[in-house]
């Protein structure tokens, strides 16, 4: 049985419902659809509710790390692929 979402690190009961919300439920759920997609899907329905620490977060819980455990390089990575500005 895949774990819930609330299982993974960074991603609590108020991010779990968003996701829920994009029919992202399961952590295989995540990991199929990947943090920047769900990142676009969680943009796409709640837009400026959801952050840039969003797609930080789920990439993050994706590597089962903390969210500020990613350095600068791959964050910068992971604003390209979302098609955000670089900072």
């Amino acid at each position: 049985m895949a774990g819930l979402i609330t299982d993974m690190k960074n991603l609590g009961p108020k991010t779990a419902k968003m996701l829920r919300e994009v029919e992202i439920v399961t952590e295989d759920d995540l990991r199929a659809a990947g943090a920047v997609e769900a990142y676009h899907r969680l943009k796409l329905v709640f837009g400026r509710r959801v952050s840039v620490i969003a797609l930080y977060a789920m990439e993050a819980a994706l590597r089962d790390c903390h969210w500020r455990a990613i350095d600068g390089a791959d964050k910068q990575a992971l604003r390209a692929k979302a098609g955000l500005p670089p900072r």
